[in-house]
């Protein structure tokens, strides 16, 4: 039986539009997805809704996060603060491939408006499908934490 990849989505106001359609193309792709929310394009803050998809990426219970918001800065801060988190923000496929493949991400944040629809899912693709490549990198990363 083949491992079904637990998907965490959420942001904010700005990034609400391509969550929507991220969650439509992953759950097509088959993987399991949770919508962290918000659940209106309405203004709000991204910290309410990154906090909560960070602490349950943080306790295993979703194997990856995307975060989505305006320039991606505040949810990658936002999410960054939790110690078992590593939140990475990624504006294209090179970017969202290194972040993988060097820091081990748990959690994608993606600028929405600062890269197209068809970028923010080629962005996606590429994170949940590039692995770890431990190593040197894995060194590095066990110097992450506080």
């Amino acid at each position: 039986m083949e491992f079904i990849k637990k998907i965490a989505i959420g942001g904010d106001h700005a990034g609400f539009d391509y969550k929507a359609e991220l969650i439509t193309y992953l759950t097509a792709k088959g993987y399991e997805v949770n919508d962290f929310g918000p659940y209106s394009n309405a203004s709000c803050d991204y910290a309410d809704f990154a906090h909560p998809l960070s602490l349950a990426v943080e306790s295993k219970e979703y194997t990856f996060g995307i975060l989505l918001c305006g320039s991606a800065n505040g949810v990658a801060i936002t999410a960054n603060k939790h110690q078992g988190i590593r939140a990475g923000l990624a504006w294209n496929a090179e970017v969202s491939s290194l972040i993988r493949q060097h820091n081990d991400a748990n959690v994608l944040c993606i600028p929405a408006r600062f890269v197209t629809l068809e970028e923010a899912i080629e962005i996606t693709n590429v994170f949940l499908t590039t692995e770890f490549e431990g190593g040197r990198h894995q060194l590095r990363v066990n110097k992450i934490p506080c």
